[in-house]
């Protein structure tokens, strides 16, 4: 029914483990089919293992959705549906709350669907479709979305000219109802305003939910800085915490005005909050200020394995400049969000950076994603976030 992808002999363990990434170099025939089309994965024998998204012009060659040998029709809207319906269960019975009303509802892998990526702000779903499979299944996505009950699905793909995926659709509604480019949504209780159409990556990082809430405990009449602060979620939280004063410092002069909206927002103009449009590391560096508590929350600095020495070098750096900064006693929360930094190897960064500080450093927590963005357990690359919670004497 479908092109076969068949594989060398002896690479067929990693999908038999259940593994959802076939890499190039384990292929022995390739199928007859285009990009993004769906072919079944044969070992070397001729035997069904797997079902995938090929991707020819990639090095992950297939990304596996479904392991089975028996036939099976994907033309059929309810198996994507059922994928759709399995993880919004979870997310209602676990996540979505009276007080929470915003979450990641699909994750890629974690969620056993590949290159899609969604994320509910109440009634409507900020959605990537990342691979030209995933693309290529988009009406049975927006189908099973539409289904549990969303009302507004809008595509926002980071368009890439070199991009080997050649996803195609264009960034907008894809529903008939339509919103305009800012949503506010609750997240335990706390109100932010969303801006989906320009922000960054679906508009908000809802996998630091736990974390925020966590910080909220160690904020009650603390100074606090929250170092790339986007929109504020960290600042928030240490506000409803009752923080004595909040300074949130991004690059980006939009972010950081969006941070000021959501403490309106949230608690008029009675609150100390300052936003600050600077380079963190220049913040860091320049800066008088000290602090009882410090968040250090930064994009990615390894987008690749390549990345990783420069990346390391630039973790160490931050952290050593945030240490310096905090008042003795004082909490840090650090984190990195670069898949390609394991845990390990984060602890190990953060160690360094401590050491050269020369001061005494306890871990109190070790943090993570939260349930909301699930690790397939065959596929421990899904596990990006990484933190560390601090007291440093």
């Amino acid at each position: 029914m479908y092109p076969s992808l068949v594989l060398k002999s002896g690479r067929d363990r990693s999908v038999n483990n259940r593994h959802p990434w076939i890499f190039s170099g384990g292929v022995k025939q390739l199928p007859k089919a285009e990009n993004g089309d769906i072919v079944e994965v044969l070992d070397n024998q001729g035997n069904r293992l797997a079902y995938g998204f090929y991707s020819p012009q990639s090095q992950i060659i297939c990304r596996l959705f479904e392991f089975s040998s028996l036939p099976i029709d994907f033309s059929q809207p309810d198996y994507w549906h059922q994928k759709i319906q399995s993880a919004y269960e979870i997310r209602k019975k676990y996540v979505l709350t009276a007080q929470t009303n915003c979450c990641r509802l699909l994750h890629a892998e974690g969620d056993f669907l590949p290159g899609v990526i969604a994320d509910l702000y109440d009634d409507l779903v900020v959605l990537q479709l990342l691979i030209k499979g995933s693309e290529k299944i988009a009406p049975h996505i927006i189908g099973g979305l539409q289904k549990i009950g969303v009302r507004y699905i809008y595509l926002k793909n980071k368009h890439n000219p070199g991009f080997r995926e050649e996803v195609v659709l264009e960034n907008g509604f894809l529903t008939s109802n339509t919103l305009q480019d800012s949503k506010v949504v609750l997240e335990n209780g706390v109100k932010f305003a969303i801006d989906f159409e320009k922000g960054q990556k679906t508009g908000f990082f809802l996998d630091q939910r736990d974390n925020r809430a966590l910080l909220q405990n160690y904020s009650q009449g603390k100074k606090v800085l929250n170092a790339f602060s986007y929109t504020g979620g960290f600042s928030i939280y240490a506000l409803a915490g009752g923080a004595s004063e909040v300074h949130s410092v991004d690059i980006s002069k939009d972010a950081v005005q969006l941070a000021d909206e959501n403490s309106t927002l949230n608690f008029g103009k009675d609150v100390i909050h300052k936003a600050i449009a600077e380079d963190c590391f220049e913040y860091l560096k320049n800066t008088q200020e000290e602090y009882d508590v410090i968040v250090l929350d930064p994009p990615a600095f390894a987008k690749n394995a390549k990345a990783v020495p420069n990346a390391s070098r630039g973790y160490k750096e931050l952290n050593l400049k945030g240490i310096k900064k905090i008042k003795p006693g004082g909490i840090l929360f650090t984190f990195s969000c670069s898949q390609n930094i394991d845990r390990d190897l984060f602890r190990k960064i953060i160690f360094s950076a401590a050491a050269d500080a020369h001061r005494n450093v306890r871990i109190l927590h070790q943090l993570t994603q939260p349930l909301d963005h699930p690790v397939n357990i065959f596929h421990p690359e899904g596990e990006y976030l990484k933190g560390l919670v601090l007291q440093v004497e």
